[in-house]
């Protein structure tokens, strides 16, 4: 089968929202590549070694490609992507080149070229990705291996946010633990939790083609028990503004009220396999998205609960941080990784 494949030579920092147009245009499926450069500064405390560059783009400027079925008219959706692209500055994104091409390739090609590149990698002191095609050796006892399989429409978790949200929950994530995961897309942060010991977690996407991608790598992590999987985001579990005081029978107070919520034994629906509210949510998503729901967040917490996000570009940061303080959180910790950041907030 041939498709149409659609390259778009940016920046880092406009990857997620260019990524983002290119399945709004109809992509089934994405790739990013970013530079290569040993002019990074690049993460080696697990052991990482970095002999010499991967490609040779630009440091600082990506490329993504998107996938279109052979019947699409790629001129159309190119006429149409260039101005999306324009409108990036609007946001103060910048686009870079922004330059965009296109050529037709063999299925076989795309679908599954790429895995040459992608191996087992250490992130974090007890956590290792690996895919399911490869095969790998843990070298202690205390290793957890996240088994995964992408898919054509998902990352494979080495992208520095992924990492940066397994190393915070690998910081703070006690046996017992009950999780909420926004935004799961392959599933992998909540396999992740449940490895470092969360007792259950209940993974939340819109997107039914991340719903079914990560109930597959939740299968294949043998955590079906542990983790349950909904399409939904979290206002609509949480059931709107103030439904939390009514599904709780006033136990569970909204953000604002200053009142000790009931941590144990708050309201539980049938399958959410977590009764909220819980001790952490984490979210690694784009950060025009984070501050939307920084309210929902903060009730779907216990006192002194955790938010990890990531997902946020470094000059993002500011706009991220007075979002959670605005919504009543503490900011306990900041980290970085390349360009990117995440915080773990905590609910006062």
């Amino acid at each position: 089968m041939l498709w149409h494949e659609l390259t778009v030579h940016t920046t880092e920092e406009a990857q997620e929202m260019i990524s983002n147009l290119l399945y709004e245009a109809g992509a089934g499926g994405v790739s990013i590549e970013e530079s290569g450069t040993l002019n990074k500064i690049r993460d080696t405390r697990y052991g990482e070694l970095y002999d010499e560059p991967l490609n040779d783009i630009p440091e600082g400027e990506a490329v993504i490609k998107g996938y279109y079925a052979e019947s699409e008219n790629m001129e159309e959706i190119a006429a149409a992507l260039a101005p999306r692209l324009a409108e990036l500055k609007d946001f103060g994104i910048d686009p870079g080149k922004a330059q965009i091409s296109w050529q037709t390739v063999d299925e076989e090609d795309w679908a599954h070229a790429w895995k040459q590149y992608f191996k087992p990698l250490r992130v974090s002191n007890r956590l290792t990705i690996k895919p399911v095609w490869e095969e790998y050796t843990p070298v202690s006892a205390e290793e957890k291996i996240i088994e995964i399989d992408p898919g054509m429409a998902f990352g494979t978790g080495t992208h520095p946010t992924t990492a940066l949200c397994l190393r915070a929950l690998e910081k703070h994530v006690a046996p017992g633990d009950e999780v909420i995961d926004v935004g799961t897309g392959s599933g992998i942060l909540a396999v992740g939790a449940v490895l470092l010991g969360a007792k259950s977690v209940l993974a939340l996407d819109l997107d039914p083609v991340a719903v079914v991608s990560a109930r597959q790598n939740v299968t294949l992590n043998r955590q079906e028990d542990a983790v349950t999987v909904k399409e939904s985001d979290l206002l609509s579990l949480l059931g709107g503004e103030g439904a939390a005081d009514t599904a709780a029978g006033e136990m569970w107070p909204s953000a604002r009220s200053g009142q000790p919520a009931e941590p144990a034994d708050g309201p539980s629906a049938d399958g959410l396999g977590v009764t909220l509210p819980v001790r952490i949510v984490v979210a690694n998503i784009l950060a025009e998205i984070i501050v939307l729901f920084t309210d929902d967040v903060y009730r779907a917490l216990q006192p002194e609960g955790l938010y990890i996000t990531s997902g946020i570009y470094k000059d993002k940061e500011e706009l991220v941080a007075k979002a959670l303080e605005a919504s009543g959180f503490e900011i306990l910790e900041i980290t970085r990784e390349e360009d990117w950041v995440a915080f773990t907030a905590g609910k006062r």
